[in-house]
């Protein structure tokens, strides 16, 4: 698990926003891959058919999603979206996440970060891993390195609202209220049932309008 002493409470908020909107990957026995040296693997693309249904899929799930009629009938869609996201189409992608996951309860962040490394080389269009690195460089206090994932998260699905909030997160973090208000506002465009987003709206709008509290 990242390690949250020290940061603060809308870090941790976000760090935990990010994991347990994150599929729990399946237990791997054995160690894991050593990194490759040499040269990069080629990079593969989500298999068309995979892509085809993924994309299906979720423009239904995120319709349903703000039409849901309450926290709990959301909770359940924003848990299907999740999982129609963490399909990555190849055996390989999920072994070395699921090594990643077990890396990072194990608090080791080095052997973490080179899996996701490797996953994104093979696999750059594989939203997941970008968002599991994300969150791995925040816990690290790497929010440069971190807000460049989330860009990159949402470029391949503008729609992930979690990554809406961690940017917004983020933004705060750098000073950037006027964006993170932008940010997390997006975010419950789409899912209007996020929590405690809209109380952090409600502390940033002022600010944002030149009114301190």
């Amino acid at each position: 698990m990242p390690h949250f002493r020290g940061m603060t409470r809308a870090a941790v908020f976000f760090c935990l926003l990010t994991m347990l909107a994150s599929p729990v990957q399946a237990q791997v026995t054995g160690p894991a891959p050593p990194a490759t040296e040499g040269a990069a693997p080629a990079a593969n693309a989500t298999p068309p058919s995979l892509a085809s249904e993924r994309a299906r899929r979720l423009d239904e799930l995120y319709s349903r999603l703000r039409e849901a009629e309450g926290p709990r009938q959301a909770r359940v869609l924003e848990a299907q979206i999740t999982m129609t996201l963490a399909q990555s189409g190849s055996p390989t992608a999920d072994l070395l996440m699921a090594r990643a996951q077990q890396a990072m309860q194990q608090r080791q962040a080095d052997l973490a970060l080179s899996l996701l490394d490797a996953v994104i080389d093979m696999y750059p269009d594989y939203v997941e891993a970008w968002s599991r690195r994300a969150t791995l460089h925040f816990a690290r206090r790497e929010i440069g390195r971190a807000i460049t994932d989330i860009e990159n998260v949402l470029r391949l699905e503008p729609r992930h609202f979690g990554a809406m909030v961690g940017l917004g997160m983020m933004l705060q973090q750098i000073g950037q209220d006027k964006q993170a208000l932008a940010a997390f506002k997006r975010a419950m465009e789409i899912n209007p049932h996020i929590e405690r987003v809209p109380q952090i709206i409600l502390r940033l709008r002022p600010k944002v309008d030149g009114i301190e509290l």
